[in-house]
């Protein structure tokens, strides 16, 4: 059994459960980039990305199962496997009182959610979520602007994460159900939804409704959200829209003060360059080469373009070396992704009772 926090005079040994795009896209690249960790395992049977593994990272170990992960030597399970598991996993790896970063969605069910925090507390194991778009360009842009003054009191938040993506390749992504994870809002909705609270604090009123566009669709294509953050004249307004049908993507920001309105075009280029086998150790990680993406509008009608921040997923890794090492606070508090799936179950049982999921 691992004991926390941990000695810092070695690197940090990780298994991860999965080697689908989480695993092999948002996961491996940066732990292996990471002097603080050795990516000592992965759970996959399929040939073909066994082959991957082997060829991208030839220390690293597949392996069949959880329970054969489990019997590694490990300080940190990474679970990024269909949401419908990340519970089971997650339970199996606390238990056995391993340190745990799952995957956003954190669970399909708010329950679940609560049950995982409660075990971990019981057995002294760390957990975290991974909502890495906290980490995206525009965030991180958007918290500084909204921080620096230039737009007043902010009144209102617009956020839209639109793409257009009219066949699933995921098989499990088209067989699930919202009861299984399945659908945009899980998916995308996950994020924005723990942006916004980032941005404006708790939700005091929620409307929203989700779509199956696709024929003999099986989950939500499209969401659309609206939230009050607080109440009385302070109170923020917040809209989130998520589709994977969208030929003509919105702005992916349009955030409203008092005294103007910051406008971000476009998304995140990380998913992208890791995707295509990029590094996080690569010249020019995390950076957009777009002057025009980001502009500020002031009251009196004049426009300011504005310097993205660099996107920056490594640091959700380098907080957890710290957190795990007695050194600092986790990364997310797990608490956060509770209450995103929590507004998520909320806006499917409304659907569901309305008939409209």
């Amino acid at each position: 059994m691992t004991h926390y926090p941990l000695d810092d005079s070695h690197p940090i040994r990780v298994g991860v459960v999965g080697f689908g795009t989480s695993g092999a896209v948002f996961h491996a690249p940066v732990l292996a980039a990471s002097p603080d960790y050795v990516l000592d395992s992965v759970v996959t049977r399929d040939p073909a990305r066994r082959a991957a593994l082997a060829e991208r990272y030839p220390g690293t170990v597949a392996v069949d199962s959880i329970d054969d992960l489990l019997a590694r030597d490990l300080d940190l399970v990474v679970v990024g496997s269909p949401v419908a598991l990340h519970a089971e996993h997650a339970r199996a790896a606390l238990e056995a009182g391993v340190a745990v970063v799952v995957d956003k969605p954190f669970t399909v069910h708010a329950a679940d959610a609560a049950e995982l925090i409660a075990t971990a507390e019981r057995h002294g194991a760390p957990l975290t979520v991974f909502q890495n778009r906290r980490f995206d360009d525009d965030f991180l842009t958007v918290q500084r602007e909204i921080a620096s003054g230039r737009l007043g009191r902010v009144r209102s938040v617009e956020s839209r994460f639109e793409v257009d993506k009219p066949t699933i390749t995921k098989a499990w992504k088209a067989a699930a159900t919202p009861d299984e994870g399945g659908g945009v809002l899980y998916d995308l909705g996950s994020h924005l939804l723990d942006q916004v609270i980032r941005l404006s604090g708790p939700v005091s009123s929620l409307v929203g409704g989700v779509k199956t566009l696709r024929e003999g669709g099986r989950s939500d294509d499209e969401a659309t959200l609206l939230l009050t953050h607080g109440e009385g004249p302070g109170a923020v307004e917040s809209k989130v829209v998520v589709s994977t049908l969208a030929p003509q993507p919105g702005p992916r920001w349009t955030v409203t003060g008092t005294e103007g309105t910051l406008t971000i075009l476009g998304l995140d280029e990380q998913e992208a360059q890791l995707g295509a086998g990029g590094s996080p150790a690569d010249e020019g990680y995390g950076r957009r080469q777009d002057p025009g993406a980001a502009t500020l509008t002031s009251a009196d009608g004049s426009r300011t373009p504005v310097e993205l921040e660099t996107g920056d997923y490594p640091e959700f890794y380098s907080r957890l070396a710290r957190a795990l090492r007695g050194q600092g606070d986790l990364p997310v508090d797990p608490h956060d992704s509770q209450r995103v799936v929590e507004i998520i179950e909320t806006v499917h049982r409304g659907a569901a009772a309305a008939g409209t999921r």
